[in-house]
């Protein structure tokens, strides 16, 4: 039975006087002082021994540890946690074997050393549950482009824009921006495009400079990105989950780099970032790819950019109408609008299974549903 929690080394010499007298029995003294036998002629026996000093707790600290993690092992974990602040016991465990450390401690055993040298926040909250992931099958089906909000530089705002692949992770696009205006953002679509080729959709929200709002998406810019080969999609109003590896992107961006130091200007912020997503892109173990970087999962476009835009043509069968200034435009007698971004630009209604009714086309891409039924005649 252990000792009371009030129990002291007072309290111990105390027991141990008691047993020198002789007045008491020693199990009669062990029942009041609520101890085993064996507890109390431990004590009488160290007292014996060592005197007062004796009666001090001892480490239980075991005198040999076979399995204890080699300093070594303990050291490439905490200068890579060090490296690495925001990068967990996972992470850092696939670090280290990429790095070809062999054995590789256990997740547990990481996650130990971390608490040992005080690299885990023991009143910070656990890991959040993550939505349900879907992703795209291959690299380039879908990219996803936004604005991660505003960085502030002592010389004014920038504006990071982010590009990432839907299936792989893997970051195309990684702009410090003055604005959020068009000529920046083609200019850095441009190098992206030229880079790593055309994605089959770019995947953006409703705001400026790809939409003005959800009622109104098309701008010059979508314009251009069509004309160029690629199908635009816009988020649903009011779900920034649909954007939401780049939404997860913008977290592990803000807490590794910018949330971490005073930036002077863009260029300092530019540099620090450039050197930070080639760590994203080929060192960082990812978790929902099982561990692997987004570089071992991406590959280029086939698609090539072109320098040049092509003519604009439609199939034999359709309809094609060229939009006059304000968006209008007119066919079978019926007057109808498309957003003011196409004026001057060719469209192409194609028939659909109901009579009167129409798919307008920009190139390859579906922009509106036209029920000529409803229209009033010119």
């Amino acid at each position: 039975m252990p000792w009371r929690a009030s129990t002291t080394v007072r309290l111990r010499q105390e027991f141990v006087s008691f047993t020198e007298t002789g007045a008491v029995s020693v199990s009669e003294l062990c029942r009041r002082f609520a101890i085993s036998r064996k507890t109390g002629y431990k004590w009488r026996a160290r007292y014996a021994r060592d005197g007062a000093a004796g009666l001090a707790d001892h480490s239980r600290r075991p005198q040999r540890s076979p399995g204890q993690t080699a300093p070594a092992v303990e050291a490439a974990v905490v200068a890579l946690r060090h490296q690495h602040p925001r990068w967990g016991a996972r992470k850092l465990r696939r670090r280290l074997q990429t790095l070809g450390m062999a054995p590789v401690p256990a997740c547990s055993t990481v996650t130990t050393i971390l608490h040992r040298q005080g690299l885990i926040d023991p009143a910070a909250p656990g890991g959040q549950q993550a939505w349900q992931r879907f992703e795209h099958p291959v690299p380039n089906s879908l990219w996803q482009m936004d604005f991660k909000g505003r960085v502030v530089t002592l010389e004014g705002p920038g504006h990071p824009l982010t590009i990432l692949d839907d299936h792989s992770r893997f970051n195309l696009c990684l702009k410090v921006l003055p604005d959020q205006a068009t000529p920046g953002v083609q200019a850095a679509l441009t190098t992206t495009f030229r880079r790593y080729g055309l994605p089959d959709c770019l995947l953006v929200d409703n705001g400026s400079p790809w939409g003005s709002d959800a009622e109104h998406p098309w701008t010059p810019l979508t314009v251009w990105v069509v004309r160029a080969g690629t199908r635009v999609s816009h988020s649903a109003p009011y779900h920034p989950q649909t954007l939401g590896k780049d939404e997860r992107f913008h977290r592990t961006l803000d807490a590794e780099v910018l949330g971490t130091r005073q930036w002077r200007d863009l260029a300092h912020c530019q540099a620090a970032v450039d050197h930070w997503r080639v760590v994203y892109n080929t060192e960082r173990p990812h978790e929902a790819l099982g561990l692997a970087v987004p570089a071992s999962r991406y590959t280029p476009s086939l698609r090539s950019f072109p320098e040049t835009l092509p003519p604009i043509e439609y199939p034999a069968g359709l309809v094609v109408r060229k939009i006059q200034q304000g968006g209008h435009c007119s066919v079978h007698g019926r007057a109808f609008k498309v957003p003011k971004a196409f004026v001057g630009h060719p469209v192409g209604l194609r028939p659909t299974a109901i009579d009167g009714v129409y798919d307008v086309l920009f190139c390859h891409q579906r922009i509106l549903e036209l029920d000529l039924r409803r229209l009033p005649q010119v």
